[in-house]
């Protein structure tokens, strides 16, 4: 009897073990399953493919550690891959969730979905500041919630404002400041141009030349801290072609995206459903 008590002892352990072991990879399968059948809903009902690039900064990962997630380069081969795979002719649709990320990374998104041949619309829920605004800037159309946020693409050095970083060494002078901030400087101003000179070859087809370099000018100068948000009503006196009509699968969608622990990245897309259109 007690070798029996022991037996069955040690198999309950075991399974609780295996339970606690295969409970988040179940909980994340359901996960995904359901965001799939969600972005399959809105891909037919939108007539496009829907791509998803969201990253949780407030949710706290396992024992209580908080994971904070950013545009990375991962997330932009994901993207291109993505938007490679989307039919020529039909439009994409960009749900944007991110505090931004790697200048990089953001840049080949943006490029990758400019360079799209039919209507491309980046959709944002909540924000898409820095890099998550550069790529936004590079579709045809920003739907936004009428409380989201974007901010100003003014590339950071390390803990700085770059704009701000040209500014001390101009205020100081140059015979006032170590050789450290002069390359901080000079590195400064070349990624201020290079931003600059981005947004404004992304912009110009769509709003004419003057205003392309209007909005570059404002979005790159440091005229604003770097989480400025940049709302609806502000986005619209900009000029930006911006609208509020978010589609409520989207919100929907956010509710699948709570907790940040995942085991694969943060990109995922559905494809435009072609069978169905061949079948009409």
């Amino acid at each position: 009897m007690e070798g029996a008590a022991g037996f069955w002892s040690s198999m309950f352990w075991l399974l609780f073990f295996l339970y606690l072991l295969l409970w988040p990879q179940m909980q994340y399968r359901s996960l995904q399953l359901a965001r799939a059948k969600l972005l399959r809903r809105l891909s037919e009902k939108r007539g496009s493919t829907v791509i998803t690039l969201i990253h949780r900064q407030e949710s706290i990962g396992l024992f209580g550690i908080p994971f904070y997630k950013f545009i990375s380069v991962e997330d932009s081969e994901e993207v291109l891959r993505a938007i490679r795979s989307a039919p020529k002719d039909k439009p994409i649709d960009l749900i944007i969730h991110t505090p931004g990320g790697l200048v990089l990374a953001a840049t080949q998104i943006a490029k990758a979905l400019h360079d799209h041949p039919a209507e491309t619309r980046v959709i944002v829920p909540h924000y898409a500041m820095s890099g998550g605004t550069l790529i936004a800037l590079a579709a045809d159309k920003i739907i936004m919630d009428p409380h989201a946020v974007l901010g100003p693409v003014d590339p950071q050095l390390g803990q700085y404002p770059g704009p701000s970083i040209v500014r001390a060494v101009e205020k100081k002078g140059v015979e006032n400041v170590d050789d450290q901030t002069l390359i901080l400087a000079d590195v400064a101003e070349k990624a201020i141009k290079q931003v600059r000179d981005f947004v404004y070859s992304i912009l110009k087809d769509k709003y004419g030349e003057e205003k392309a370099k209007e909005l570059a000018q404002i979005l790159t100068e440091g005229r604003w801290t770097h989480d400025y948000p940049i709302t609806y009503e502000h986005a619209k006196e900009l000029g930006l072609h911006v609208e509020t009509d978010v589609p409520e699968e989207v919100y929907a969608l956010m509710e699948l995206y709570k907790q940040p622990m995942k085991q694969r990245g943060t990109v995922e897309f559905m494809p435009y459903p072609v069978k169905q259109e061949n079948h009409r």
